[in-house]
Formats: C-alpha cells, sequence, structure tokens
C-alpha cells in the first residue's frame, strides 16, 4: 500500500442532501476556521468529512457510495482519513460501524464538538453566526429551528433531528447582520417546519415576530420562507409578507396528498377541505404570492380513487411551482409496519403524471409573465446567458430567468429589472430594462 500524505492536513467537507445539511457543514467549517484548520468544501483534502443524508432510500445509497469512495481513496493512500456525520450516521451508526468498519469515526447530528475534537479543533461558543458559506454569495440559509415534533408515519427526520428546538430571535438576528456584512443580499428560512417555531421559547407560534426582526437587517433584499406545515399554520405571518416588502411573496409548503384517507394514514392532522380552505386564504391575503408544494404518491393504500383525488385538485390549485416524489418505505416509522403495496412502476407512472399536469400549468402561468417586468437577481453565468431568479423562485428547485450574456454584461449576485421576452415550462427568458 502506497502513502502519498499532502503536505498539509487539509479538511475537506462532503455534503449530501437538504438545504439543512448545507447549513451544518457550513457551521462545521467556520468552526474549524476558528481553529485555525485549513478546510474546504468539495475539493482536494487529504481529510475528509462526509456530512451524511439518511432521508430515503436514493439519499441512502448515494451517502453509503460516497462513504466507499472515499475508503476506496483511503485504501490508495490518496486520503488519511475518513470521518462521517449527518443524518445516516445518526440513524445506522452500529449498522455502519459493522458494514465500513474502516471509517476512522462515525458522529450523530448533535455530536459536533465531538467531531471537532477529533478533527483537532474546539468548539467555539462564542461563534454564533459565523459560517463558511457555501453557497453563491448573493443567497445563504438560515436554519431557525433544529428537530420535528410533527408525528407524520412517513417521516424518519425525528429519528434522525430529535424534537424540535427554535433558536432564539436575537441569535438569529445577530448571524442575519453577520451574513449580510459579508455580501449575503437573500435570506432563505428553513427548518423541517417554520410554523411551529417559537412555541418551545415563548409558548407561541412566533415566526411573524421573527420576520418584523429579521427585516430591519440592513443589507438583506430578500427574506424566503421554506418548509412551513399546513396544520396550525401562523396566519399573522402573511400580514407581515404583505407589509414588508423584503419578504418574499413566496411560501413553501409541503401537503403531501390530499386524499382524507391517505392524510388520516399520513398523520397529517388536516383533510382536503381544512387544507383547500386554507390555500384559498392564502390567495385571498397576499393575491400575488407564488405557492410552492410537494408530493408523494404511492403511498401504501394509495388506491387508483386517492390517485385521481389527487391529480384533479393538483388541476384545480394550480400550484405556481410543484415537485412529487415516490414514498419510501422507511424503517422505524409508523408508516414501516403497513404494507407497501404500490409496485415500484405504479408510484413512478403517478409521478409523472402528476408532473405532466403540473408541467402544463407552470407554461401557462409562465405566459401570463410575456411583457411583465421583474426585479432579478443574478445568481451565475452559464454559457451564453445570466441565470437569475425573481422573488417568486428559490435556487435549483424553481424557475429561472435566461439574460443573454453577449448583448447585457451583469454582475453576480446584483439585482436588476427584466422585462420577459419569451416563456417556456420551467424557464422565462428576459431583457435588462434598467
Amino acid at each position: 500500500m502506497r502513502t502519498k500524505t499532502l503536505k498539509k492536513n487539509r479538511i475537506n467537507v462532503v455534503t449530501l442532501g437538504c438545504s439543512k445539511n448545507v447549513y451544518d457543514s457550513e457551521v462545521l467549517m467556520g468552526q474549524l476556521k476558528a481553529s485555525g484548520k485549513d478546510v474546504v468544501h468539495e475539493q482536494e483534502g487529504n481529510v475528509v468529512v462526509i456530512n451524511t443524508c439518511g432521508f430515503i432510500n436514493n439519499a441512502k445509497e448515494e451517502s453509503v457510495n460516497t462513504i466507499l469512495h472515499y475508503m476506496q481513496k483511503k485504501e490508495e493512500g490518496d486520503v488519511d482519513k475518513v470521518f462521517v456525520t449527518g443524518c445516516l450516521s445518526e440513524r445506522y451508526k452500529p449498522d455502519l460501524q459493522k458494514e465500513i468498519p474502516n471509517v476512522d469515526q462515525y458522529f450523530g447530528t448533535t455530536e459536533l464538538p465531538s467531531l471537532l475534537k477529533a478533527l483537532g479543533a474546539d468548539y467555539k461558543h462564542e461563534l454564533i453566526g459565523e459560517r463558511l458559506t457555501t453557497t453563491p454569495k448573493n443567497y445563504a440559509y438560515l436554519k431557525i429551528a433544529e428537530g420535528c415534533d410533527r408525528p407524520c408515519s412517513f417521516c424518519a427526520i425525528p429519528l434522525m433531528r430529535g424534537k424540535h428546538k427554535s433558536t432564539p430571535i436575537e441569535e438569529l438576528v445577530t448571524e442575519a447582520e453577520k451574513l449580510a456584512a459579508n455580501g449575503v443580499k437573500e435570506l432563505i428560512l428553513i427548518a423541517q417546519d417554520l410554523t411551529y417555531y417559537g412555541l418551545d421559547l415563548y409558548k407561541k407560534r412566533n415566526l411573524a415576530e421573527l420576520l418584523e426582526n429579521l427585516v430591519k437587517v440592513e443589507g438583506i433584499d430578500w427574506i424566503r420562507l421554506h418548509y412551513a406545515f399546513p396544520t396550525g399554520f401562523p396566519m399573522d405571518v402573511l400580514d407581515v409578507m404583505k407589509r414588508e416588502p423584503k419578504i418574499c411573496n413566496y411560501l413553501d409548503i409541503p401537503l403531501q396528498h390530499i386524499s382524507d384517507s391517505i392524510l388520516k394514514s399520513m398523520r397529517r392532522g388536516t383533510t382536503k377541505e381544512k387544507t383547500t380552505k386554507l390555500l384559498k386564504e392564502f390567495r385571498v391575503a397576499v393575491p400575488e404570492m407564488t405557492i410552492r408544494t410537494t408530493l408523494i404518491v404511492g403511498y401504501p393504500g394509495e388506491t387508483e380513487e386517492d390517485f385521481q383525488t389527487l391529480k384533479e385538485w393538483v388541476k384545480e390549485m394550480r400550484f405556481e411551482r410543484l415537485g412529487c416524489f415516490t414514498y419510501s418505505h422507511e424503517e422505524n416509522t409508523h408508516a414501516y409496519n403497513l404494507e407497501d403495496n404500490v409496485p415500484e412502476e405504479v408510484k413512478l407512472q403517478r409521478a409523472n403524471e402528476i408532473m405532466e399536469i403540473q408541467s402544463q400549468i407552470s407554461w401557462e402561468l409562465n405566459q401570463q409573465k410575456i411583457g411583465q417586468e421583474f426585479k432579478v437577481v443574478i445568481d451565475r453565468k452559464e454559457g451564453n446567458y445570466f441565470v437569475g431568479r425573481s422573488e417568486f423562485d428559490s435556487p435549483d428547485v424553481d424557475n429561472e430567468v435566461l439574460i443573454d450574456a453577449t448583448a447585457t454584461y451583469l454582475k453576480t449576485g446584483e439585482f436588476t429589472t427584466v422585462k420577459i421576452v419569451e416563456a417556456e415550462d420551467f424557464d422565462l427568458y428576459g431583457e435588462v430594462t434598467s
């Protein structure tokens, strides 16, 4: 076995999974840098930390494959040490230790101080809000709470992330100020459940008050809301959205299904009637709001009738943004006791049907934007286009605005006014007007 050690200990953090993992990696990197460590994100390094995802089968597979990839590199002498942290490690540590024993150490989601110690660094409490952001410089995720108290039958997140725990308002404001000082203009608020924010700390749902404080942070232009649970949604948030121009007219509210029998089995605590009423209230309160949702098809016991109900409802609701996933049968969840009785090909067929309907809706809604002007932030340059987003779109998941780079020069991270001249299913083409 040949050993090929890099001259200097460089720690490479590899992030898999959702935006909450991105945030955790950024915090880890901020701590390592404060301890004087040379740390990079998904580049070459002789010490590797893999922040895994354990949410559904595909994500678990990707995490395991990534661990195996770096173990191979370790065997070949290209890497000296491999540490594994995050959700997969939290959920399956004993299994992983048995199956892949050569990993130097496994850590769960709440073991940051121990992980830092293993990397020769100290956990510094005073570093609130100090992160090495890995997103483009103009936006950053702001995680306002950890864990989840909801009992959803299909979801393994409480197993990996624990109970809901809100971060105090003053800490989040400090973090937002530090991000703004580093040039961040857009905050994307994330949590397993924004709706629940503050209940543990302030004995009331306090998302509206948090927003009132965040809009005062100088340098922040947009604040976007991700992952709100429908049951118990604090309607005073809509008043703040309407009143405060910095709050994007955008809400990501995963609804999962609409058939009453499926909602009941999913333990969502709501019905088709209540959900439809809530969405109509959103539309009345903030007519210009873009609503993003995600759905699950192929849940145990989902009949053709349940699926038809879902399809008709998607047509009726005309969501601006929608994603659809096939059900994943997860150990130790409530739904794992049910028979996973919808065949994989049926699950895929149903997901495709939903996305075909959505693609048509999206195309129709986009046609209405032709001739209109929007404030757009430029995220990056790709080929002959500058790629931007309006306030109605989140990075990586939503529509993008493409501007001809041969005709106009734009700076990434800057805002500009764009007139839409052409529209496809999920992309808009625009010309700069100012």
